[in-house]
């Protein structure tokens, strides 16, 4: 295999040391770093390289797990980094970064770990400088834009130096195994295959619920919200996954065409439907762990009616899941952090016990990732026949006895690789913002009034009354 010339753009920040150098040191004690291999990080500061590795040695101490660390896996990794000082907007000052570039034979994977605005100019440099060849690969984080069409102008500035299939759209969702384990569950078993529809499933949910609030976050987080910053990208991707046909193959292209799919069918939230199918809010004062928090307003210091909180109603209308409704639901100062997918059976059609029946399929993604699948047994503690809820839990670590893998690592090797299977496509975006953004308009338009919900609870009435009214709850996380 080619070795690989690791570029963070943006290295010395936050995302590349709590979770790219975590994810690059992995590899490394996985020997998947070719001989040759190097990280190079850019900073805007003057700083030394003994500073940046120290930086981050000290950030892997803190972000890997509780006793990762070693020593010798460390110092092979010290030898592979290299901070490049670069003032990303003034050509004159990548001399350095083009002479360490140039100089090598190893294939370049640019990953861009700073804001979408510098996205364009970046890659045009790039180009210019003679650093895009055909073996080149660009990775971008999201936020892609705020609506459909800044999100295309930016797809577009790429596009003019880099094409498709050297763009790789991360989300790291999709690089968990527990997600990736749903693909699995579904199309390599049998007892799933056949009632996948609307004919056995009654409705899904989909939560990615955080107990943190917008932290350092509060100037990029005020322009966006709970919409863009979770629903149009994660929880879209999720929905995907679940509603999607089965592929042709398991190659990016076949995955990619079945998810576009979904995302086209995606019934429009109109302007006369918004406050029936959506909910909008935001957090103020409550207790998270036992400590008092802040409102939302409080924690970014002046007004705002931002929503940090979304449920939706949606359907995808087609064959498969026709009537069937898919809850999304995502907030902050939540009364726990976790996700979700949960996959709710209908009843049996002659329910000879007379209880309600409760079959599910439990897929959590986060804090642990675990899957559950609910079923009705016979209580043997009663004479009587009566019938009780039973779990079974499937522990991915225990089951493979092996640590889970870190998503980001997986994610990175197979942008490495070349494998856009779990990455997301132009197209993909390009939709996504087709269903969301007319839901953001309508919220403008006020719409849909702004709920509250007090920090550390499960989120506002709003939320429970929009599952109520089909005589449906929310799931509750253990």
């Amino acid at each position: 295999m080619q070795a690989t010339d690791w570029v963070i753009f943006g290295g010395t920040g936050d995302l590349s040391i709590r979770k790219l150098m975590p994810a690059l040191y992995r590899c490394e004690g996985e020997g998947r770093m070719v001989d040759g291999s190097r990280v190079l990080a850019t900073s805007r500061g003057n700083v030394s390289q003994d500073d940046f590795v120290a930086k981050v040695k000290a950030g892997l101490q803190k972000f890997l797990t509780a006793g990762e660390f070693d020593e010798a896996i460390w110092t092979a990794f010290a030898a592979r980094l290299t901070i490049v000082n670069v003032d990303l907007s003034d050509i004159d000052s990548w001399s350095e970064m083009t002479e360490t570039l140039t100089s090598s034979r190893a294939n370049p994977v640019y990953y861009l770990a700073i804001p979408p605005s510098l996205f364009g100019g970046v890659c045009a440099t790039l180009s210019t400088l003679g650093l895009v060849s055909e073996a080149a690969r660009v990775i971008v984080e999201k936020p892609l834009g705020y609506d459909r069409e800044s999100a295309e102008a930016i797809n577009g500035e790429i596009g003019r130096y880099f094409t498709e299939s050297q763009v790789y759209r991360i989300d790291h969702y999709l690089g968990k195994e527990s997600v990736q384990n749903l693909l699995a569950l579904r199309f390599a078993n049998r007892m799933f295959e056949n009632i996948w529809d609307a004919n056995s499933i009654d409705h899904v949910q989909i939560t990615l619920a955080e107990s943190v609030g917008v932290e350092s976050r509060g100037g990029f987080y005020d322009s966006a919200g709970a919409m863009r910053d979770m629903v149009q990208n994660h929880l879209l991707q999720l929905l995907c996954l679940v509603a999607m046909d089965p592929p042709n193959a398991l190659d990016a292209d076949s995955v990619r065409s079945e998810k576009i799919k979904v995302l086209r069918s995606l019934r429009k939230i109109t302007d006369a439907d918004i406050a029936k199918h959506t909910v909008r809010a935001q957090y103020v004062d409550g207790e998270v762990g036992g400590k008092s928090v802040d409102s939302y307003v409080g924690d970014l210091g002046h007004p705002s009616r931002t929503e940090t909180f979304v449920a939706i109603r949606a359907f995808v209308d087609n064959w498969r899941w026709k009537g069937v409704p898919f809850y999304l639901r995502t907030g902050k100062r939540m009364n726990g952090r976790y996700a979700e997918m949960v996959i709710q059976f209908k009843p049996v059609t002659h329910p000879l016990f007379g209880q309600e029946q409760n079959n599910q399929l439990v897929i959590r993604l986060q804090p642990e990732e675990h899957i559950y699948i609910n079923l009705m047994s016979k209580d043997i503690a009663s004479a009587d026949v009566k019938l009780r809820p039973v779990e079974f839990e499937i522990d991915l670590a225990a089951e493979c006895n092996a640590p889970v893998a870190d998503a980001y690592k997986r994610l990175m090797l197979d942008a490495m690789a070349g494998n856009g299977t779990l990455f997301v496509h132009r197209d993909e975006v390009d939709h996504a913002w087709r269903w969301a953004d007319p839901i953001i308009a309508g919220w403008k338009k006020n719409l849909a009034s702004l709920s509250y919900y007090a920090a550390g609870s499960n989120g506002p009435e709003a939320a429970e009354r929009l599952i109520a009214e089909d005589n449906r709850k929310w799931h509750v996380q253990d």
